[in-house]
Protein backbone atom coordinates (compact mmCIF):
# COMPACT_ATOMS: atom_id res chain seq x y z
CA UNK A 1 0.00 0.00 0.00
CA UNK A 2 1.39 3.39 -0.99
CA UNK A 3 1.95 5.75 1.97
CA UNK A 4 -0.70 8.44 2.32
CA UNK A 5 0.89 10.13 5.33
CA UNK A 6 4.46 11.40 5.59
CA UNK A 7 4.44 11.94 9.36
CA UNK A 8 1.98 10.46 11.82
CA UNK A 9 2.26 12.22 15.19
CA UNK A 10 1.12 10.28 18.26
CA UNK A 11 0.15 12.08 21.45
CA UNK A 12 1.16 15.45 22.80
CA UNK A 13 -2.11 17.28 22.11
CA UNK A 14 -3.09 19.81 24.73
CA UNK A 15 -3.53 23.38 25.90
CA UNK A 16 -1.03 25.75 27.52
CA UNK A 17 -1.72 28.78 29.67
CA UNK A 18 1.08 31.31 29.11
CA UNK A 19 2.12 33.60 31.97
CA UNK A 20 4.92 36.13 31.42
CA UNK A 21 6.77 36.65 34.70
CA UNK A 22 9.43 39.21 35.67
CA UNK A 23 12.03 36.53 36.39
CA UNK A 24 12.67 32.84 36.98
CA UNK A 25 12.75 31.56 39.62
CA UNK A 26 9.77 33.67 40.57
CA UNK A 27 10.32 35.42 43.95
CA UNK A 28 8.13 34.13 46.75
CA UNK A 29 5.22 36.51 47.28
CA UNK A 30 1.49 36.44 47.86
CA UNK A 31 0.91 37.92 44.40
CA UNK A 32 2.59 39.28 41.27
CA UNK A 33 1.22 41.60 38.61
CA UNK A 34 1.81 40.09 35.16
CA UNK A 35 0.81 40.95 31.57
CA UNK A 36 -2.28 39.40 30.02
CA UNK A 37 -2.52 35.66 30.68
CA UNK A 38 -3.25 33.70 27.50
CA UNK A 39 -4.58 30.18 27.04
CA UNK A 40 -4.06 28.55 23.64
CA UNK A 41 -3.86 25.10 22.08
CA UNK A 42 -0.42 23.76 21.37
CA UNK A 43 1.69 21.22 23.23
CA UNK A 44 4.55 19.09 21.92
CA UNK A 45 2.58 16.88 19.52
CA UNK A 46 0.56 19.82 18.22
CA UNK A 47 3.73 21.78 17.51
CA UNK A 48 5.50 18.90 15.77
CA UNK A 49 2.41 18.40 13.61
CA UNK A 50 2.28 22.14 12.90
CA UNK A 51 5.97 22.16 11.98
CA UNK A 52 5.88 19.20 9.58
CA UNK A 53 2.66 20.47 8.01
CA UNK A 54 4.15 23.94 7.45
CA UNK A 55 7.14 22.30 5.74
CA UNK A 56 4.86 20.58 3.25
CA UNK A 57 4.79 17.08 4.73
CA UNK A 58 1.48 15.21 4.76
CA UNK A 59 0.78 15.14 8.47
CA UNK A 60 -1.77 13.36 10.66
CA UNK A 61 -2.16 13.64 14.44
CA UNK A 62 -3.67 10.96 16.70
CA UNK A 63 -4.37 11.42 20.40
CA UNK A 64 -6.86 11.32 23.25
CA UNK A 65 -8.71 14.62 23.73
CA UNK A 66 -11.35 15.59 26.25
CA UNK A 67 -14.95 16.56 25.54
CA UNK A 68 -14.26 19.97 27.06
CA UNK A 69 -13.44 23.57 26.19
CA UNK A 70 -9.73 22.81 26.02
CA UNK A 71 -10.46 19.98 23.61
CA UNK A 72 -12.38 22.41 21.42
CA UNK A 73 -9.28 24.62 21.30
CA UNK A 74 -7.16 21.66 20.15
CA UNK A 75 -9.72 20.70 17.49
CA UNK A 76 -9.83 24.28 16.21
CA UNK A 77 -6.01 24.44 16.16
CA UNK A 78 -5.92 21.54 13.70
CA UNK A 79 -9.02 22.45 11.72
CA UNK A 80 -7.97 26.07 11.14
CA UNK A 81 -4.55 25.01 9.85
CA UNK A 82 -5.69 22.05 7.78
CA UNK A 83 -3.88 19.45 9.90
CA UNK A 84 -5.61 16.06 9.93
CA UNK A 85 -6.64 14.96 13.43
CA UNK A 86 -8.00 11.64 14.64
CA UNK A 87 -9.15 11.66 18.25
CA UNK A 88 -10.57 9.40 20.88
CA UNK A 89 -12.31 10.78 23.96
CA UNK A 90 -10.21 11.14 27.10
CA UNK A 91 -12.31 10.63 30.21
CA UNK A 92 -9.78 12.68 32.17
CA UNK A 93 -10.09 15.70 29.92
CA UNK A 94 -7.66 17.41 27.58
CA UNK A 95 -4.04 17.68 28.71
CA UNK A 96 -3.08 21.13 29.95
CA UNK A 97 -0.14 23.00 31.41
CA UNK A 98 0.92 26.41 32.70
CA UNK A 99 4.07 27.91 31.17
CA UNK A 100 5.92 30.61 33.08
CA UNK A 101 8.09 32.63 30.66
CA UNK A 102 10.74 35.16 31.79
CA UNK A 103 12.00 38.23 29.84
CA UNK A 104 14.89 36.19 28.36
CA UNK A 105 12.47 33.64 26.91
CA UNK A 106 13.29 30.90 29.40
CA UNK A 107 10.38 28.71 30.38
CA UNK A 108 9.12 26.69 33.32
CA UNK A 109 6.23 24.33 32.53
CA UNK A 110 3.77 22.99 35.09
CA UNK A 111 1.89 19.96 33.74
CA UNK A 112 -1.47 18.83 35.08
CA UNK A 113 -0.81 15.17 35.88
CA UNK A 114 -4.50 14.46 36.48
CA UNK A 115 -5.28 14.60 32.74
CA UNK A 116 -4.07 11.07 31.97
CA UNK A 117 -4.65 7.65 33.52
CA UNK A 118 -2.84 4.30 33.44
CA UNK A 119 -5.88 2.79 31.72
CA UNK A 120 -5.76 5.23 28.78
CA UNK A 121 -5.25 3.65 25.36
CA UNK A 122 -4.99 5.03 21.84
CA UNK A 123 -7.77 3.55 19.67
CA UNK A 124 -6.22 0.31 18.30
CA UNK A 125 -8.08 0.17 14.97
CA UNK A 126 -7.21 3.77 14.11
CA UNK A 127 -3.60 3.29 15.22
CA UNK A 128 -3.15 0.20 13.05
CA UNK A 129 -4.82 1.81 10.04
CA UNK A 130 -2.84 5.05 10.23
CA UNK A 131 0.51 3.33 10.86
CA UNK A 132 -0.07 1.13 7.82
CA UNK A 133 -0.19 4.15 5.48
CA UNK A 134 2.53 6.28 7.11
CA UNK A 135 6.16 6.77 6.10
CA UNK A 136 7.21 7.78 9.59
CA UNK A 137 5.72 8.09 13.10
CA UNK A 138 6.80 10.65 15.68
CA UNK A 139 5.85 9.44 19.16
CA UNK A 140 5.35 11.93 22.00
CA UNK A 141 6.27 10.71 25.46
CA UNK A 142 2.80 11.44 26.82
CA UNK A 143 0.61 8.66 28.24
CA UNK A 144 -0.39 6.23 26.67
CA UNK A 145 1.98 6.43 23.69
CA UNK A 146 4.53 3.94 25.06
CA UNK A 147 1.94 1.21 24.55
CA UNK A 148 1.84 2.01 20.83
CA UNK A 149 5.56 1.32 20.30
CA UNK A 150 5.25 -2.49 19.80
CA UNK A 151 2.41 -1.89 17.32
CA UNK A 152 4.58 0.49 15.32
CA UNK A 153 7.50 -1.93 15.32
CA UNK A 154 5.28 -4.68 13.93
CA UNK A 155 4.05 -2.27 11.25
CA UNK A 156 7.65 -1.77 10.13
CA UNK A 157 7.40 2.03 10.12
CA UNK A 158 10.32 4.22 11.19
CA UNK A 159 9.93 5.97 14.54
CA UNK A 160 11.23 9.12 16.19
CA UNK A 161 10.68 10.46 19.69
CA UNK A 162 11.66 13.45 21.80
CA UNK A 163 12.73 12.71 25.39
CA UNK A 164 12.78 16.46 26.19
CA UNK A 165 14.66 17.18 29.43
CA UNK A 166 15.31 13.54 30.38
CA UNK A 167 18.07 13.12 32.93
CA UNK A 168 19.26 9.86 31.38
CA UNK A 169 18.09 7.90 34.43
CA UNK A 170 14.30 8.11 34.87
CA UNK A 171 12.92 4.74 33.71
CA UNK A 172 9.73 6.11 32.14
CA UNK A 173 11.63 7.43 29.10
CA UNK A 174 13.58 4.25 28.37
CA UNK A 175 10.86 2.51 26.35
CA UNK A 176 10.78 5.49 23.98
CA UNK A 177 14.57 5.88 23.87
CA UNK A 178 15.15 2.23 22.99
CA UNK A 179 12.34 1.78 20.44
CA UNK A 180 12.94 4.81 18.21
CA UNK A 181 15.12 5.02 15.10
CA UNK A 182 15.73 8.73 15.71
CA UNK A 183 15.92 10.07 19.27
CA UNK A 184 15.84 13.75 20.19
CA UNK A 185 16.52 15.06 23.69
CA UNK A 186 17.69 18.20 25.42
CA UNK A 187 21.16 18.30 26.91
CA UNK A 188 19.90 20.52 29.75
CA UNK A 189 19.55 17.85 32.45
CA UNK A 190 22.36 15.54 31.29
CA UNK A 191 25.55 15.31 33.32
CA UNK A 192 27.37 13.79 30.32
CA UNK A 193 25.36 14.26 27.09
CA UNK A 194 27.75 12.22 24.93
CA UNK A 195 27.64 9.25 27.27
CA UNK A 196 23.83 9.31 27.44
CA UNK A 197 23.63 9.52 23.65
CA UNK A 198 25.91 6.49 23.28
CA UNK A 199 23.90 4.53 25.84
CA UNK A 200 20.70 5.23 23.90
CA UNK A 201 22.28 3.93 20.71
CA UNK A 202 23.86 0.89 22.40
CA UNK A 203 20.75 -0.21 24.29
CA UNK A 204 18.20 0.56 21.60
CA UNK A 205 17.84 0.73 17.84
CA UNK A 206 18.50 4.42 17.19
CA UNK A 207 20.36 5.18 13.97
CA UNK A 208 20.68 8.82 15.03
CA UNK A 209 20.60 10.51 18.43
CA UNK A 210 20.36 14.30 18.63
CA UNK A 211 20.96 16.28 21.83
CA UNK A 212 19.95 19.91 21.47
CA UNK A 213 21.85 22.51 23.48
CA UNK A 214 20.12 25.82 22.79
CA UNK A 215 22.48 28.59 21.74
CA UNK A 216 25.34 26.06 21.74
CA UNK A 217 23.73 24.17 18.85
CA UNK A 218 23.28 20.41 18.97
CA UNK A 219 25.21 17.16 19.10
CA UNK A 220 24.57 14.39 16.59
CA UNK A 221 25.50 10.75 17.14
CA UNK A 222 25.59 8.61 13.99
CA UNK A 223 27.65 5.46 13.39
CA UNK A 224 29.33 5.76 16.77
CA UNK A 225 30.67 9.29 16.19
CA UNK A 226 29.43 12.47 17.89
CA UNK A 227 29.48 15.62 15.77
CA UNK A 228 28.74 19.18 16.87
CA UNK A 229 26.14 21.02 14.80
CA UNK A 230 26.34 24.81 15.20
CA UNK A 231 23.31 26.86 16.16
CA UNK A 232 21.65 28.98 13.48
CA UNK A 233 21.23 32.72 13.64
CA UNK A 234 17.66 33.65 14.64
CA UNK A 235 15.84 35.82 12.08
CA UNK A 236 14.82 38.28 14.81
CA UNK A 237 15.00 38.96 18.56
CA UNK A 238 14.74 35.90 20.80
CA UNK A 239 11.55 36.21 22.85
CA UNK A 240 10.60 32.67 23.89
CA UNK A 241 12.12 29.19 23.77
CA UNK A 242 8.70 27.48 23.84
CA UNK A 243 8.35 25.05 20.95
CA UNK A 244 11.97 25.31 19.79
CA UNK A 245 12.64 21.61 20.35
CA UNK A 246 9.45 20.63 18.53
CA UNK A 247 10.40 22.88 15.61
CA UNK A 248 13.87 21.31 15.52
CA UNK A 249 12.38 17.81 15.40
CA UNK A 250 9.89 18.74 12.68
CA UNK A 251 12.57 20.24 10.44
CA UNK A 252 14.91 17.28 11.06
CA UNK A 253 12.12 14.96 9.92
CA UNK A 254 11.63 17.10 6.82
CA UNK A 255 15.31 16.65 6.01
CA UNK A 256 15.23 12.94 6.76
CA UNK A 257 12.19 12.28 4.58
CA UNK A 258 13.66 14.46 1.82
CA UNK A 259 16.78 12.30 1.65
CA UNK A 260 19.15 14.68 3.43
CA UNK A 261 21.98 13.43 5.63
CA UNK A 262 21.54 13.39 9.43
CA UNK A 263 23.94 16.35 9.72
CA UNK A 264 22.06 18.39 7.12
CA UNK A 265 18.78 17.45 8.78
CA UNK A 266 20.20 18.79 12.05
CA UNK A 267 21.07 22.06 10.32
CA UNK A 268 17.46 22.30 9.17
CA UNK A 269 16.45 21.64 12.77
CA UNK A 270 18.75 24.38 14.04
CA UNK A 271 17.23 26.89 11.62
CA UNK A 272 13.67 25.97 12.59
CA UNK A 273 14.49 26.00 16.30
CA UNK A 274 16.05 29.47 16.01
CA UNK A 275 12.97 30.68 14.15
CA UNK A 276 10.70 29.32 16.89
CA UNK A 277 12.60 31.34 19.50
CA UNK A 278 11.49 34.56 17.76
CA UNK A 279 7.79 33.65 18.05
CA UNK A 280 5.99 34.62 21.29
CA UNK A 281 4.53 31.71 23.26
CA UNK A 282 1.07 33.18 22.80
CA UNK A 283 1.38 32.77 19.02
CA UNK A 284 1.39 29.48 17.07
CA UNK A 285 3.46 29.91 13.95
CA UNK A 286 6.00 27.59 12.29
CA UNK A 287 8.69 28.15 9.70
CA UNK A 288 7.68 27.39 6.12
CA UNK A 289 9.70 25.35 3.64
CA UNK A 290 10.62 28.50 1.69
CA UNK A 291 11.80 30.29 4.84
CA UNK A 292 13.79 27.25 5.96
CA UNK A 293 15.59 26.72 2.66
CA UNK A 294 16.32 30.46 2.26
CA UNK A 295 18.28 30.61 5.53
CA UNK A 296 22.06 30.58 4.92
CA UNK A 297 22.60 27.90 7.59
CA UNK A 298 20.29 25.51 5.71
CA UNK A 299 22.69 25.63 2.76
CA UNK A 300 25.83 24.82 4.75
CA UNK A 301 27.50 21.76 3.19
CA UNK A 302 27.68 18.57 5.24
CA UNK A 303 31.36 18.33 6.29
CA UNK A 304 31.22 14.54 6.07
CA UNK A 305 30.33 14.63 2.36
CA UNK A 306 33.30 15.27 0.00
CA UNK A 307 32.89 18.35 -2.18
CA UNK A 308 32.12 17.62 -5.82
CA UNK A 309 35.02 18.07 -8.24
CA UNK A 310 34.13 20.26 -11.29
CA UNK A 311 33.97 18.30 -14.54
CA UNK A 312 36.81 20.28 -16.13
CA UNK A 313 39.24 19.40 -13.34
CA UNK A 314 41.12 16.11 -12.82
Amino acid sequence: MSPEIDVLVLGGAGVDTIVYVPQLPLPLADSHLVPAITTRAGQTGDFVALGTHALGLRTHHLDLIGADHEGDLVRAFHRDRGIALTEAVSASGTKRAVNLVDPDGRRLSLYDAARSQETDRLPPHELDALAAVSRHVHVSITQPCALALPVLRRAGVSISTDLHDWDGVAPYHEAFAHAADVVFLSATALADPHRTMRQIAERGRARAVVATAGADGAYLLVDGAVTHVPAAEPPGPVVDSNGAGDAFAAAYLYGLLSGRSPWQSCRYGAVAGAYACTVPATVTRAITRAELLAHPAARTPDPSVPAAVPADRP
